[in-house]
C-alpha cells in the first residue's frame, strides 16, 4: 500500500501515517485517497463504523520477503525469525505467502481470515514478530527476513538483489489486496471523482508511474462495481 491522499478540487495532502488518511476522508477534509487495498478499508470500516467505499483500482503490489542475510527462503535456517506488519490487516497475506514458502504450517490450513494465533509453532520452521510496518527495513540488520511494504522498501534501498520470495499477486483470491481510491459513500457515483480515479490509467499516467524507480506494482483496472462487491464480502466475514 502506499501512502497518498488527496482532494482533487482544492488541495493535495501527503500522509505518512496510514492511521491518517481515512478519517480524513471520513471528516471531509480531503475528498478521495488512495493509499489502500480493498482488505485495508474493510478492516476500517468495521472498527470505525464507516462505510467508505472504493471508487476505482490502481495495482497490486506482489507480496516481498526481504533478506540480508540469505539468498532464498531455503537458506534460512530452523528457529529463524521473521518480521512483520503489526497491522492485522496486513498480515493475512504474509502468513499465506509463509505457509507457500513452507516456512510455517497453519492450523487447519490457510485460509482468507488465518491469523498469528494460527501459527502451529512447533511445527514451524521460522518464529514470527510483528512490528510497525515503518520499522520492518530497519530489522533486516537483525532477523533473517522481513516483509517490508513498497512503500518503505523503496526508501530503505530494498532491491531484487534483497530478495528471497515474492507472490503471485494475479491469484484471483487476492482481489482483496488491489489497492484502490476511496471516497465517502455518497460520493461513490460522483462523477468528477470517478473521473480522476480513471485518469490514473491514461497511458501518460501509467507510463510515469512505472518510471518511478524501483516500482514493482501490477496496474489493475476492476470496475467499481467488483471493488464494491469484494468489500461488502471482506466487511461481512469480519463483522462475523
Amino acid at each position: 500500500m502506499r501512502a497518498l491522499s488527496a482532494r482533487p478540487t482544492k488541495s493535495n495532502n501527503n500522509f505518512t501515517d496510514y492511521n491518517q488518511p481515512n478519517p480524513a476522508l471520513a471528516q471531509r477534509r480531503i475528498d478521495l485517497n488512495k493509499f489502500q487495498h480493498v482488505r485495508y478499508l474493510a478492516n476500517y470500516n468495521v472498527r470505525n463504523n464507516d462505510t467508505l467505499v472504493p471508487i476505482g483500482a490502481t495495482e497490486i503490489f506482489p507480496l516481498t520477503l526481504y533478506s540480508r542475510k540469505h539468498k532464498s527462503v531455503a537458506e534460512i535456517p530452523k528457529g529463524g525469525q521473521i518480521t512483520l506488519s503489526n497491522n492485522p490487516a496486513n498480515q493475512v497475506r504474509p502468513l499465506l505467502g509463509l505457509a507457500a514458502a513452507g516456512l510455517i504450517v497453519l492450523k487447519g490450513g490457510a485460509s482468507w481470515d488465518s491469523k498469528i494465533e494460527d501459527v502451529d509453532t512447533a511445527a514451524s520452521k521460522v518464529s514470527l514478530k510483528t512490528i510497525d510496518p515503518t520499522l520492518t527495513a530497519q530489522s533486516l540488520d537483525s532477523v533473517d527476513a522481513a516483509f517490508v511494504d513498497d512503500t518503505f522498501a523503496r526508501p530503505a534501498g530494498l532491491t531484487k538483489n534483497e530478495t528471497i520470495f515474492t507472490d503471485d499477486p494475479e491469484r484471483p483470491e487476492l482481489r482483496q489486496y488491489i489497492n484502490v481510491f476511496a471516497a465517502r459513500a455518497e460520493d461513490k457515483d460522483n462523477p468528477k471523482l470517478l473521473a480522476l480515479a480513471k485518469l490514473y490509467h491514461d497511458p501518460e499516467v501509467e507510463a510515469a508511474v512505472r518510471a518511478e524507480s524501483g516500482y514493482q506494482g501490477i496496474f489493475k483496472t476492476n470496475d467499481p462495481a467488483d471493488l464494491q462487491a469484494t468489500l461488502a464480502e471482506l466487511q461481512t466475514k469480519f463483522r462475523n
